[in-house]
């Protein structure tokens, strides 16, 4: 018999793997969000370290249940085992949501950065085609294989770290060369905890995908070590590239500069390389994004036939393709993400990848919450894993509240569709015993 731990269905190792954490939560969010924190001054900071600390407390979690439960479904997996199969399915329509509806956003972020270079997919049907096409691109290759999916991730990964570094890189010469005359000499802005709360559910748009190895854990390699390892030194990695970065620039940039720029990233490194600097930047953050996008596609495939295989959502979704891959769940979700995208493809691709973005959170803060709750109940032995997962719940309801009325509203909502898809493949299951 084989060794399921070594099986060709298990084609990630440790360093896709790695690429998968790093490469989802890197992605469209540290190129934009200078520009929108930088009226927030050391609140902007200040919630950068929670939310970082707050990642870390998550990434904590995530790591302690995969090791003990390092099957598909993540966040699903650990609320089924917890509180069966009712609450499981509640998490795992959550996550999917935020999935789904966190994919389009990241397509249209694709779009947004190359419309620098091509100003004409700035708006309008240009920039929706580009965005379907690219959304579709990436479901056709993680189709394809998991295989193919995680050395794309790899690549994209390596590339989107580039331009941070080179913003870390300037930053420590102008503090070498020109010493204190090289902090900007912005006027103080007084700290509250509103402000800090906002900061922090800005910000952790970018730590979005700390979970991404527990989903597909089924398809990695030794899965009880290489899971929990990912996903705390990825989360470490992520937190300290956004720290260095987003100091660099708060520092260092004027903040009424920062606010009004379109690209912060290039107006701080052209005061190395010029006006070109612009440019450059964009298609690397074009990169960077289309990496994101290709890692979420992924989840987008795994979580509903992880459901399915549960059992709590129709069978029709377990069915796999020649290549292993959950190819039905991959075309339902790519359907949903292409009708979130129609539904205001006229406007601007900042207004739409705002709102896309944080309705998408929204829906999905029952994931991480039930999560941490988990963990309290199947890791009671577990002491440092008990204290991070309440620090955990604590962080994720601060979330919410700084999400505000808007955003949550509508994730009610989505969450609410749930409820007759539930019920329904109930009936099913009991009319077929």
């Amino acid at each position: 018999m084989s060794d399921p731990a070594s099986s060709p269905r298990r084609a990630l190792g440790f360093w896709p793997t790695l690429a998968l954490v790093v490469g989802n939560m890197i992605g469209s969010g540290i190129y934009l969000l200078p520009a929108t924190l930088a009226p927030l001054g050391a609140n902007a900071l200040i919630g950068w370290g929670v939310t970082i600390l707050g990642a870390m407390a998550l990434a904590f979690v995530f790591a302690r249940l995969a090791a003990r439960i390092p099957c598909a479904g993540g966040p699903y997996a650990f609320a089924d085992a917890a509180f069966g199969p009712a609450v499981g399915f509640a998490v795992a329509w959550s996550y999917w949501i935020l999935v789904w509806a966190g994919n389009g956003a990241l397509a249209i972020a694709v779009v947004s950065a190359l419309s620098v270079p091509l100003p004409q997919l700035g708006s309008g049907a240009p920039a929706f085609v580009t965005a379907l096409l690219l959304f579709w691109t990436a479901v056709a290759v993680n189709i394809r294989g998991v295989a193919l999916a995680g050395r794309i991730q790899l690549v994209t990964a390596v590339l989107k770290l580039a331009p941070l570094v080179a913003v870390i890189l300037l930053a420590f010469w102008l503090l070498v060369r020109e010493g204190g005359t090289a902090i900007a000499a912005n006027p103080a802005v007084s700290i509250s905890a509103n402000a800090i709360a906002g900061a922090v559910a800005l910000t952790f748009w970018g730590f979005l995908g700390v979970e991404s190895a527990t989903v597909p854990a089924d398809k990695v390699r030794n899965a009880a070590r290489i899971v929990p390892l990912a996903t705390l030194l990825g989360t470490a990695l992520t937190g300290l590239v956004y720290v260095l970065v987003a100091g660099s620039i708060g520092l260092m940039m004027p903040a009424d500069v920062t606010a009004a720029s379109p690209a912060p990233l290039a107006e701080f490194l052209g005061r190395a390389w010029g006006s070109g600097a612009l440019q450059v930047v964009a298609v690397f953050a074009a990169i960077s994004a289309l990496g994101t996008l290709n890692g979420f596609v992924l989840l987008q495939g795994e979580m509903p036939w992880a459901m399915a295989r549960g059992g709590v959502f129709p069978a029709w979704f377990a069915k796999e393709s020649r290549h292993g891959t959950p190819a039905r769940a991959h075309l339902v979700s790519g359907v949903l993400v292409t009708i979130v995208m129609a539904l205001n493809y006229t406007g601007s691709t900042g207004a739409l990848f705002a709102e896309i973005a944080t309705i998408s959170l929204a829906a999905g803060m029952l994931a991480y919450f039930v999560s941490a709750l988990a963990a309290l109940k199947l890791l009671a032995g577990d002491r440092p894993a008990q204290l991070a997962a309440i620090a955990s719940a604590g962080f994720v309801l601060w979330m919410i509240y700084g999400l505000g009325l808007h955003a949550n509203a509508w994730g009610l909502g989505l969450l609410a569709l749930g409820i007759p898809v539930f019920l329904w493949v109930r009936r099913s299951r009991s009319d077929r015993q």
